[in-house]
């Protein structure tokens, strides 16, 4: 027996999905039992990360006593600290450095027109802040048309540096070939101090300059927040983890260690470990095909599955498209926490959420209107089977009337008599449709005839519209397991470690 299989059966195991709303934890003890725990994501009040307090809950720790590593076998975790700071455009403020003359490359894109006659065309949104234009230019067969002006990268750089940016992408052209001037560059930005410094020859090595550059202004944008949770968690065991205990769930579905977990592997991170889950799952009770139907506080994560796990190798989340191995999930911005506007003479959904804290109306922690509140004003949410965890003590369960006392004053402001329930409904038809388009685009637009599979219906919220949504598809069967409150949590425990690595070959084809 291995030092490391030793370990594992002597030690616990923690499973940990840590969305956006609430972190779900799997523990496995030494002797192999299962227990879960379901805390609020954020709750200042009683905890710094809910993560490390319910791993302190299952050992028997003081609130601010170390986790001691000697009993703890591995920590794997999942999170959509990334996910939900792109959704919601929350990154680390970000500068692009790109080789002089293209300083609008990436705002220009592939010039694709979703929408060919629309009169009004939005562009997308950009992630980063500002450009630097850089003096210098490879070409495609190496040839250096001009050299690298180090005195004046330098002076603009610190400029910026002084203007408050901390993270900076850096795009050359032809860098994924030759990457000198690249390397120097980064070498200046890190001595100048900036924290992230993300080069495209290394998060993309891949030919054409705006993929691998809307992939490094990605890592560059997210691996900030993601480092300063990996460094949270970090903080309350008793060392740094040298041992490979703490490892993180990556968008490909493989696990790693949390010092190798990075802002672009992780755009799709707890999601990652719901598919996991989910095919285990599915195929332990008979079922080859499946929809996954992951509904947390955030976002709603969908996925197909009909045999094979399957990747995407570029992809855009929430209206950022980038390249990286991921599984194929569909995200959209209607979870449980998903806000409820009337704006503009019509309603909306989301995409903002209300989050852990403040959260809903229902929380009890003067939060806004959310889809969990149509649940509990519509009497589809009962109380006394919601874990009591809110309040000023945390020892307090839903607030269902101040759900519907929020409804009853957003009819009586519209004013157009509508009852309250009429308002919640009408709330509800809408997040219900994000839904089945969400499912519709991974399956019915590809082909697939969703009558012949089963929805999986995992997340704390699933099962609230597991029924209204497989009416509105057309699909016959619902697979509710019982680890479906936390099973991208479970995911995490079923998952392998894995690397994936893409690099540039670049040879001629002989015979």
């Amino acid at each position: 027996m291995t030092d490391e299989a030793a370990r594992a059966r002597a030690g616990w195991q923690f499973w940990i999905d840590r969305g956006g709303t609430f972190t779900d934890v799997i523990a496995r003890s030494p002797d192999g039992a299962l227990s879960t725990r379901k805390l609020l994501s954020n709750n200042p009040e009683s905890y710094d990360d809910a993560a490390v307090h319910a791993i302190r809950l299952f050992l028997g720790l003081a609130a601010d006593e170390p986790v001691p590593l000697s009993n703890v076998a591995a920590i794997r975790m999942g999170t959509t600290v990334a996910t939900n700071a792109l959704l919601e455009r929350r990154g680390e403020r970000t500068l692009l450095a790109i080789t002089k003359g293209l300083k609008d490359c990436i705002a220009i894109g592939h010039q694709a027109r979703p929408d060919t006659f629309a009169l009004n065309v939005r562009k997308p949104s950009m992630i980063y802040d500002d450009v630097i234009e850089i003096d210098e230019r490879m070409l495609g067969d190496g040839t250096c048309e001009r050299s690298l002006n180090v005195n004046l990268a330098q002076a603009q750089l610190q400029d910026t540096y002084d203007q408050g940016f901390r993270s900076v992408a850096i795009v050359l052209m032809h860098a994924f070939r030759y990457p000198e001037h690249e390397r120097t560059l980064a070498a200046i930005a890190r001595d100048i101090g900036f924290v992230q410094v993300s080069a495209s020859h290394d998060v993309s090595p891949l030919s054409k300059i705006v993929p691998r550059g809307q992939t490094t202004i990605v890592d560059a944008y997210l691996t900030p927040i993601l480092r300063r949770y990996v460094d949270q968690v970090e903080a309350a065991l008793c060392q740094r983890d040298g041992g490979g205990r703490l490892q993180f769930m990556q968008s490909s579905g493989g696990l790693v260690d949390a010092r190798s977990f990075r802002g672009r592997d992780a755009i799709l991170s707890g999601p990652a470990g719901g598919i996991v889950g989910c095919v285990a799952s599915a195929k332990s009770a008979g079922f080859a095909k499946v929809i996954g139907f992951d509904m947390g506080g955030t976002s709603t994560d969908v996925s197909h599955y009909a045999g094979t796990l399957e990747k995407i190798y570029e992809a855009e989340v929430a209206g950022v498209p980038m390249r990286v191995p991921m599984l194929d999930i569909h995200t959209v911005a209607a979870g449980g926490g998903s806000l409820l506007r009337y704006e503009a003479s019509r309603m909306r959904v989301g995409p903002e959420s209300a989050g852990a804290d403040p959260g809903p109306v229902c929380y009890r922690r003067g939060g806004s209107l959310a889809v969990t509140d149509i649940n509990a004003a519509l009497g589809k949410l009962d109380p006394r089977f919601f874990p009591a965890i809110f309040g000023p003590d945390q020892d307090q369960t839903l607030d269902a009337e101040a759900s519907r006392a929020a409804f009853a004053g957003m009819a009586a402001e519209l004013g157009d008599e509508r009852t309250p329930e009429e308002l919640a409904q009408g709330f509800l038809d809408i997040a219900v449709e994000h839904m089945a388009q969400a499912i519709k685009q991974i399956s019915l637009a590809r082909g697939y005839d969703v009558s012949g599979y089963v929805l999986n219906c995992f997340g704390g919220a699933a099962g609230q519209h597991a029924c209204l949504v497989a009416e509105r598809l057309g699909i016959p069967r619902i697979l509710l397991h019982p680890f479906s409150g936390v099973l991208s949590a479970y995911g995490m425990g079923l998952a392998e470690h894995r690397t994936e690595r893409q690099r540039m070959i670049d040879r001629v084809l002989d015979h």
